[in-house]
């Protein structure tokens, strides 16, 4: 299903960007002529960056086609960051685009000229407008539907589009009317704007790539929510992140020490659902078990301590000093409150001749002299 779904979005995506890349095609070729015929740079300026449009539109269906492609040995968890380095690059590209565009502006001042066919001129920014405002509301509402960020990204260099074009007409209008630097004035003013947004996109690009995590309010909800589960006494070290349009998460939760590993496992497997339930596109959730609230705890109190085939070998060493004449059975470890304790289970026919109490006492006795190891208790069965 998840398969599905993914290539479901990505031919959406595709889409998206090819459809651009078309408009922007014929918009760049559109403006940058009448631009040239009429002697306007502002207007030369916003058929370049409509060029700089059809080439991001391009990089967006490449990510978009990688982006939707299911994990490898390479990439284990997928390949959706491909939309994030995407959106920097894309972020990168138009920030050269607008200081090309601002120098540019800035040479004319000095150079200024009498425009030509001003009608032309007004029509050529007046279709860009029209047409640049639709792309921006098709895309947009696609990247909600699917959740890119990449495509919201291409949306609003659309609107930029858009809105340099504004900014043109009203420069154009100005020269025609004698003030001759405000065609140049215009053509500064959409650099900047170009610059503005790839700063916006390649800013929230880079806190995704180094691992920001999602917004602390969703993080308040995921935390309630977790801490509602049956079986979970508390939660800690709650991490999240975005991977592209997902997002992921891990966490430790505290439950009772004494559980079996299998009860332990559900209630991991009941925390995952409830995450992915508070958040539909939190794809990936870590789930770690803790008998404690190790993050209350200083300096690793584990850290020294014997591991349990090393622990159960210095028991056995000890009773064998002390020429134990019980069978045990199984032994039990629990590594708790930096120390371990160790559950004993002999056999209930020991209990004919000997009393519970002497047999508890004649074990902790043993194995109180031991480092590392705290209280005993003997079971029978």
């Amino acid at each position: 299903m998840n398969k599905i779904k993914s290539l479901s979005r990505s031919k959406e995506s595709q889409k998206v960007a090819v459809i651009g890349a078309l408009v922007d095609f014929l918009l760049s070729a559109v403006k940058i002529i009448i631009g040239i015929i009429g002697q306007s740079g502002a207007l030369i300026a916003d058929g370049v960056h409509s060029l700089s449009d059809l080439i991001t539109d391009w990089g967006t269906w490449y990510a978009v086609r990688i982006s939707g492609e299911a994990p490898d040995s390479e990439h284990p968890y997928g390949h959706e960051r491909f939309e994030t380095v995407a959106t920097l690059g894309l972020s990168i590209f138009l920030a050269i685009v607008g200081t090309i565009i601002i120098f540019d502006g800035i040479t004319r001042f000095t150079d200024a000229s009498t425009l030509k066919y001003e009608g032309w001129l007004i029509a050529a920014a007046a279709l860009s407008i029209l047409s640049k405002e639709g792309l921006y509301w098709y895309t947009v509402l696609v990247a909600r539907k699917i959740k890119s960020e990449l495509l919201k990204a291409n949306a609003w260099h659309h609107r930029t589009d858009a809105f340099s074009s504004i900014v043109v007409i009203i420069g154009i209008i100005g020269a025609a009317n004698g003030f001759f630097f405000l065609d140049s004035v215009a053509a500064i003013i959409v650099g900047i704007m170009i610059i503005y947004i790839g700063w916006r996109l390649g800013f929230e690009a880079t806190k995704e790539l180094v691992d920001t995590s999602i917004d602390p309010e969703d993080i308040k909800i995921l935390h309630s929510a977790l801490e509602d589960i049956k079986g979970v006494k508390s939660v800690h070290t709650l991490r999240t992140r975005k991977i592209g349009h997902k997002k992921s998460a891990d966490v430790h939760v505290q439950v009772a020490p004494f559980l079996s590993v299998s009860e332990g496992h559900i209630i991991s497997v009941s925390v995952e659902r409830v995450a992915k339930e508070c958040f539909e596109d939190l794809d990936d959730v870590t789930v770690h078990i803790d008998p404690e609230n190790d993050e209350e705890k200083e300096d690793a109190p584990y850290k020294n301590l014997p591991e349990r085939a090393q622990a159960l070998k210095i028991i056995s060493q000890s009773l064998k000093l002390e020429d134990c004449k019980y069978e045990i059975q199984k032994t039990q470890l629990h590594y708790l409150d930096g120390e371990i304790l160790v559950d004993i289970y002999l056999s209930a026919n020991y209990l004919e001749k000997n009393d519970v109490k002497e047999i508890q006492s004649y074990f902790t006795e043993i194995l109180k002299k031991l480092s590392d190891f705290g209280e005993i208790k003997v079971y029978f069965s």
